[in-house]
């Protein structure tokens, strides 16, 4: 059984950073692309960040990109992602997700075949 298990969030200040975490276990991580997506009540949910089966290659969203940093450990089979400069738009439900069908994930929901059961981060200003 294929579980993700995201940890990590919280209430942060505006200009705060913080780190989720995703624990995956039930299948072969070291080959799975990883990425984050985010869902604000009343919006679709929508990409934050990708990596890569290696971890050395990562894409990222417009709106995220150069405050927020995606990892993994292949070790630990954990995916992370390191949010910085936190603004009250960054408020949402974080969920990580496996594509195990690729080893680099695409931008796209329909492309994930596992969900995390998401973390909640607010920023307050």
């Amino acid at each position: 059984q294929v579980q993700l298990a995201e940890s990590g969030g919280g209430l942060v200040q505006v200009g705060g950073s913080l780190r989720l975490s995703c624990v995956v276990s039930g299948l072969t991580f070291t080959t799975t692309a990883m990425s984050w997506f985010r869902q604000a009540p009343g919006k679709e949910r929508e990409f934050v960040a990708t990596i890569n089966w290696s971890g050395h290659a990562a894409d990222y969203s417009s709106s995220v990109k150069g405050r927020f940093t995606i990892s993994r450990d292949n070790a630990k089979n954990t995916v992370f992602v390191e949010m910085n400069s936190l603004k009250p738009e960054d408020t949402a439900v974080y969920y990580c997700a496996a594509d195990s069908g690729r080893r680099f994930g695409t931008r796209h929901t329909e492309s994930y075949d596992y969900w995390g059961q998401g973390t909640q981060v607010t920023v307050s200003s």
